[in-house]
């Protein structure tokens, strides 16, 4: 599958970093450092648009080492790209740790992995079939 993309950053595009790679780096694409303080959110744009084919969306993700090593992660995550926008993928940062993090341009923020999907058709019922969880949820089939 391809997918068309505009770079107007001075980052290299997105690249699988291995063969078995499910998803590629964002970058931040920032003319001054991001500082952001202990539980404080931003948001980062990345410079890139994408046009991505109907059935798919791009889901963008925190990236494990800055989370366990920085406390850096995405607010929303997974965010969603719809395969409709046009305007440019921005990253929503929260700093969960107790020191204040910088944010430089190029520096690798989230990773973006890309999924197909399929839009339900909603059947209107008066009671669904039963199930042996039922209605259970929130830790009822154990920790």
């Amino acid at each position: 599958m391809q997918i068309r993309i505009v770079n107007k950053s001075t980052n290299e595009l997105p690249h699988y970093a291995t063969k078995a790679s499910a998803g590629v780096d964002l970058r931040a694409n920032i003319k001054t450092d991001i500082i952001m303080k202990p539980m404080e959110r931003t948001i980062v744009p990345t410079g890139l648009y994408l046009e991505i084919p109907v059935g798919y969306e791009a889901q963008v993700r925190p990236r494990s080492g800055l989370a366990i090593k920085k406390g850096i992660t995405v607010l929303n995550t997974p965010g969603t790209i719809d395969a409709d926008y046009r305007g440019e993928l921005m990253v929503i940062l929260i700093n969960l740790s107790n020191e204040t993090f910088v944010v430089k341009h190029g520096d690798r923020i989230a990773q973006m992995v890309i999924a197909a999907h399929e839009q339900a058709e909603w059947e209107l019922v008066e009671s669904l079939s039963d199930t042996e969880r039922g209605s259970g949820g929130f830790g009822s089939t154990g920790l």
